[in-house]
């Protein structure tokens, strides 16, 4: 397909992606025709690049994003999904609920395991869940607490399977970005998953982890663009999630300030902070996740629109919302 390059692999991701969590019913059920319709809504919108896990719904966005997918032109479209967590089935669980944020049976339980026969365990698991003759990119799925096995025994076996063209591109994900600032310096990875710490909200990686990126050559994909979904609306309110819980007073009145310049300036929150996200030089596509399929058409929709004036990025570090030193879209050709 075409796209930005990942790292220096010949795999391309579209310079928007769709996140499949939320088709693994990540806070609410999603019914089985919507998934499948919310994936035809990104292909339709031009979207190239699916993002998933195991760990999304105990395998049901893998699987149905498999579905999905399945009958479209095979070369036409990037799929990555990670490793890190085995999934183990669990009859006593069958009969509760899920505990870690996705709206399913508990029949299985998540085994965190970075070991070179559990990245290659994980990895066969997902192509048959998805239904697909490979993945393209793997990425190193939340290694916090399990940096020297993923580093010492996950990341060598990826780097075989890649070498041995059984994976095109490999990676890491995280949202901690100390993480992802050691893996790119100490491995040859092709891409990081920055999820939430690269936002309008906040820009911790931009201290050392994306430039680290520009020098090595490694991709960025930049997930969690509204921080769990503070950002996602126009005028963000109590209740909210912020990194996958309610979001604290303190984030929520900066988000509100950001979405006050917002309609000050003739734009939204969401727009503001897909465009913010995309204009880092080593930002290759912006990853959003959606439950359906009029979230996906809006997001596309805000993602082709121009960005918003520049006056708004200026008045943003003015007032000291946003750093000066973070990178912001530039106006298109003959914008007065």
């Amino acid at each position: 397909m075409t796209g930005n390059r990942v790292g220096r692999s010949t795999v391309a991701v579209s310079p928007l992606g769709l996140g499949c969590a939320p088709i693994g019913n990540l806070y609410t059920a999603v019914g089985e025709a919507e998934a499948l319709a919310t994936v035809a809504a990104a292909w339709e919108c031009g979207i190239r690049y699916f993002d998933t896990a195991p760990h999304y719904g105990l395998g049901l966005s893998e699987r149905r994003l498999g579905d999905a997918l399945r009958t479209l032109p095979r070369d036409e479209f990037t799929v990555s999904s990670k490793v890190g967590r085995l999934l183990v089935p669990d009859r006593a669980g069958a009969g509760r609920r899920d505990d870690e944020g996705f709206d399913v049976p508990a029949d299985h339980r998540r085994l965190w395991d970075f070991s070179a026969d559990g990245v290659r365990r994980s990895l066969e698991a997902s192509l048959v869940r998805l239904g697909l003759d490979r993945i393209d990119l793997v990425l190193i799925h939340d290694p916090e607490d399990h940096q020297v096995q993923a580093l010492e025994q996950g990341y060598p076996a990826l780097h075989e399977l890649r070498a041995q063209g059984v994976v095109g591109a490999i990676g890491v994900g995280s949202k901690q970005w100390q993480v992802l600032h050691r893996f790119v310096a100490e491995t040859d990875v092709d891409a990081v998953m920055v999820a939430g710490r690269y936002t309008l909200l906040e820009q911790p990686a931009l201290d050392s982890l994306l430039p680290e990126c520009e020098r090595r050559g490694v991709s960025v994909l930049a997930a969690g663009v509204f921080n769990s979904g503070l950002l996602a609306v126009d005028r963000p309110h109590a209740g909210l999630p912020y990194d996958y819980a309610d979001a604290p007073t303190e984030i929520l009145e900066r988000a509100r300030a950001i979405a006050t310049l917002c309609a000050d300036h003739g734009t939204t929150l969401p727009a503001a902070a897909l465009a913010f996200a995309a204009a880092h030089p080593a930002v290759a596509s912006v990853v959003v996740g959606a439950h359906n399929p009029e979230q996906v058409r809006r997001n596309a929709a805000l993602h082709a629109a121009e960005p918003p004036p520049e006056k708004f990025w200026s008045e943003l570090v003015t007032v000291g919302l946003l750093r000066p030193d973070a990178p912001v879209p530039t106006p298109p050709a003959g914008t007065p």
